[in-house]
């Protein structure tokens, strides 16, 4: 055992670091260093401050405590562990067991590299990529602040959460951490504190290679209040500073400069980077846990006096202030029955049940409409009937017409934290890590921008779609009909670059009534986020008496035009501005006599969601002749088109012009389509 004159806080502690040291080194992987550095400070936050019970993790008023730097994901593991935090709410299993600290990076242990969302209670967010996590809290920041405006009464006090959040020099490197910053200083985010581990080491050496500026001026510059703690290891020092960040006055974020030494206690790897990305070694381990007054030969040990320890200071806090919420909560629903059925329904993530029931329907129109402006009326009608649907755009909602207009709870502002329109600014990088916070908070959120902006959101959208979260992200502005802004504000590769993300649903509707079956069935999804691609320029409505009902749109890809004289000899497929270009070409080839068929494809994944039989029948093997087009490049769509098929697209970037010039420029006319239907008929019939 531990040397007999050890505190029961330093065991504590010391129980923290050897764990992520051994259990580092039987992975022979992982990060060491700051777990054994930062273990003061994990134990300081979960015993003595932290609003959190073990036993009912998912509380919708617990604490919220976000391990940004990733790496260091053996801290999380052991103090999730040691507080016996469970695997549901009143369950008696514990969400991590020795067993899988044992089994640390292996295959199907929740202990994974870098903490993942879903695989264990505790774990409020998924880690690893440096600055999405900060971004993530603020998200869940703003969520509690909008949460308490809008549901709290007097004498009811449900959601005064605070969010933690542990960062690295990495995390404060990376832009995404500083748009988050920025973000949340001028929110005046006071239920939000950023621990930042000043340890000077990244995996090339010492920061000052390529990290010189004063972190804390910068922070006070954004509007933060900067505290300083100048030994990790003042565990009471620490503690007053926690307090501070959390007193009466929240009128402003807290950051908390921490200075740390990797691998604090290793004789030979402290303050270096050799600790900070592989094991110790078997000898530096025994060398370290000397040092510590730990038993050398001893691997993975959890004294049950921490375990006790644990639960007086955390556990029994926590089960009361549990308790006393959920007595609260009962005369809450007396008093207050329609917001206490409102909150329910975000935490089992449950619709209204007329939450569809304004969505519009559009007249036939030539002319037509952008799917932008139909897509903000369309937007409006869900949100009228989705109280805690919130969101905005990085300073670009009159264009992506995403602003809610229904009612006057107006912005959302330190001054007005009831506004359910957010104005990012100009901060596309955070928007993307912000909406995810939210939506791990139960909100239904979104955030808009042009598409071309995707590429600096890509990193949040790929981890919605790992989290399978209901994160919404609504584009504008979609193609080369973007028209004189040229190729820098053209998309072009984007629909298939976002169509690669795993479990993430990319709709691009080809009139105003597709966008009304898209966002019905994007808003219906629970398993994933979904991509919205709208135009800017006006899409012909199309006249539903005499093409099929744009329902079909829910299927991902539907017949919307067919002859009349048996199985079609070619099909045309497309998606957005170009179904006009389709079912124009399909008019002129039935006048010819061509047995042609309109497959409108606005989502390939709902589309693939769809049985065989179904899909086969929209779009029969037999059929070989087909053409597909779309104004982005081709990747994605072979497929659908086969050996032989024509696309007709892009494989260049675009040019500055009005959107109907480059649409002729570039080859994306009916007159195409139909040569190219023409050329395939010709071939296969010779």
């Amino acid at each position: 055992m531990p040397t007999s004159d050890m505190s029961v806080q330093q065991l504590s502690i010391n129980t923290i670091r050897t764990l992520a040291m051994d259990a580092v080194q039987a992975a022979n992987s992982g990060h060491p260093g700051t777990p054994m550095a930062l273990a003061p400070v994990m134990y300081d936050l979960f015993t003595r401050r932290l609003n959190y019970d073990p036993d009912h993790p998912n509380w919708p008023a617990r604490d919220r405590f976000i391990l940004s730097c990733g790496h260091a994901s053996m801290l999380l593991y052991a103090t999730l562990h040691l507080a016996r935090v469970k695997k549901a709410d009143g369950a008696a299993e514990l969400a991590i067991t020795l067993d899988d600290i044992k089994n640390f990076r292996q295959l199907h242990s929740p202990c994974a590299g870098h903490p993942e969302h879903g695989e264990a209670q505790g774990i409020e967010t998924t880690t690893g990529p440096l600055g999405q996590g900060i971004g993530n809290s603020v998200g869940m920041a703003i969520a509690g602040k909008w949460l308490a405006a809008r549901y709290d009464r007097p004498g009811y006090d449900l959601f005064g959460y605070n969010v933690y959040a542990l960062c690295s020099d990495g995390d404060l490197m990376e832009g995404v951490g500083c748009e988050a910053a920025s973000l949340a200083g001028h929110l005046k985010l006071g239920n939000l504190c950023w621990i930042y581990d000043d340890n000077n080491i990244t995996i090339e050496g010492h920061t000052d290679l390529a990290f010189s500026e004063d972190v804390g001026r910068r922070f006070e510059g954004l509007g933060w209040r900067v505290l300083k703690l100048d030994d990790a290891n003042e565990v009471a020092e620490f503690a007053d500073h926690l307090a501070q960040s959390a007193d009466a006055t929240r009128d402003r974020p807290t950051l908390i400069i921490v200075k740390s030494v990797i691998a604090w206690g290793s004789p030979n790897k402290a303050n270096t980077h050799g600790a900070h990305g592989a094991p110790l070694g078997e000898d530096e381990v025994r060398a370290t846990k000397q040092a510590y007054g730990w038993p050398a030969d001893e691997r993975f040990l959890a004294p049950p006096e921490v375990f006790q320890h644990f639960e007086e200071n955390l556990g029994r806090r926590g089960a009361a202030a549990f308790d006393h919420w959920t007595q609260q909560f009962a005369k809450y629903q007396e008093a207050f029955p329609q917001q206490a059925a409102e909150l329910k329904m975000i935490y089992r993530g449950e619709l209204p049940s007329d939450w569809d029931a304004d969505i519009p329907t559009f007249p036939a129109d030539a002319k037509g409409v952008a799917s932008r402006n139909s897509g903000g009326k369309v937007l409006n009608a869900i949100a009228s009937k989705i109280p805690w649907m919130m969101g905005g755009s990085a300073d670009l909602a009159p264009s992506t017409k995403t602003l809610l207009t229904f009612d006057d709870t107006g912005s959302f502002s330190s001054e007005n934290p009831r506004g359910r329109n957010l104005h990012f600014g100009i901060r596309e990088h955070a928007m993307g890590a912000v909406v995810n916070g939210m939506a791990l908070c139960g909100l239904q959120t979104y955030g808009s921008t042009f598409f071309v902006f995707s590429d600096y959101m890509r990193p949040s959208m790929r981890l919605a779609a790992i989290m399978r979260l209901r994160s919404l992200f609504i584009f504008t502005h979609d193609s080369i009909g973007v028209g004189e802004d040229g190729p820098t504000h053209q998309p072009i590769e984007h629909l298939a670059a976002c169509r690669a993300i795993p479990n993430m649903m990319v709709m691009r509707p080809g009139d105003a009534n597709e966008v009304s079956a898209c966002y019905r069935a994007a808003i219906r999804r629970r398993g994933g986020p979904v991509t919205m691609v709208l135009t800017r320029q006006d899409l012909p409505t199309l006249d539903r008496a005499k093409y099929a009902d744009a329902a079909g749109a829910e299927q991902g890809g539907y017949i919307l035009a067919d002859n009349a004289n048996g199985a079609p000899d070619v099909i045309l497929m497309a998606t957005g501005s170009e179904l006009s270009l389709a079912v124009e070409a399909y008019e002129r080839l039935d006048v010819e006599g061509v047995k042609a068929r309109v497959v409108s494809m606005p989502c390939f994944e709902l589309f693939e969601a769809q049985d065989k039989e179904y899909r086969e029948r929209v779009l029969p093997p037999s059929c070989e002749a087909r053409v597909a087009v779309e104004a982005g490049i081709r990747q994605s769509w072979d497929r659908y088109l086969g050996a032989g098929g024509v696309f007709i697209g892009m494989n260049s970037f675009g040019a500055s012009a009005p959107a109907e010039e480059l649409m002729k420029h570039f080859g994306l006319t009916a007159d195409n389509v139909v040569a190219a239907a023409q050329r395939l008929l010709s071939d296969f019939q010779s």
